[in-house]
């Protein structure tokens, strides 16, 4: 079974729930989708800092 985190509502949904642009996910439990915030700042944070990814970065 998989699991969502409704953006618009702040909770955890099964597959019937709102509809996906409304959603992040899925995912394996509910524990992680619970986490989906969280998990995307940390995510967004560790891009932020990739010089792969981080276009401020000047060339050496």
């Amino acid at each position: 079974m998989a699991f969502w985190f409704c953006l618009k509502h702040h909770a955890v949904e099964g597959e019937d729930g709102c509809p996906s642009k409304d959603r992040l996910g899925p995912y394996a439990s509910e524990a992680e989708a619970s986490r989906a915030l969280e998990t995307a700042r940390e995510r967004s944070e560790a891009w932020d800092e990739d010089p792969v990814w981080n276009d401020d970065v000047e060339d050496e």
